[in-house]
């Protein structure tokens, strides 16, 4: 089985929900399949129909994420010393060569990725662009609006 890398801050997120949903929505939805079953006829209940959904969705992502997590990679960025590349977990800051905004992204997991927190995913584009590089190089992105290009301007890992 291939490792997937993950940040320790993404693992723990990943092992946090597993807990939730082993330790109170499983039991929850147990119960309330047992509840439905003391109704009676069980072809015609709705509650009962709609709590076994439930148990399926609930034990279907409890064994993803069990798999995830047998298959991680946990990698904290604060221990990585890639002397100033740009690697996984990595925290990017980039500067735009036509706008001169800047921007600050995190390079984390599939499961870690949220654009709004400056967290992208190992395997976006502009990720791709970044990886290798250091600090003052530029990095070109085809992106939907035709190719931008980055330049670092700081690499940290934290």
């Amino acid at each position: 089985m291939a490792t997937i890398p993950i940040t320790k801050r993404g693992a723990e997120k990943l092992k946090a929900e597993l807990h939730e949903l082993k330790t109170k929505q499983r039991p929850w939805v147990i119960n309330a399949i047992a509840e439905a079953r003391a109704q009676g006829d069980l072809s015609e209940n709705a509650e009962y129909e709609a709590a076994k959904d439930r148990q399926g969705f609930i034990e279907g992502r409890i064994r993803e994420l069990e798999g995830k997590l047998a298959a991680a990679q946990i990698i904290d960025p604060a221990q990585v010393d890639a002397g100033g590349k740009v690697v996984f977990g990595a925290t990017v800051e980039l500067e735009e060569e036509d706008s001169g905004d800047t921007v600050k992204y995190q390079i984390v997991g599939e499961d870690e990725a949220d654009l709004k927190h400056g967290l992208i995913n190992i395997s976006s584009p502009i990720a791709r662009a970044l990886i290798g590089k250091e600090e003052g190089d530029t990095a070109e992105v085809q992106a939907p609006g035709g190719l931008k290009r980055y330049e670092i301007v700081a690499v940290n890992y934290v």
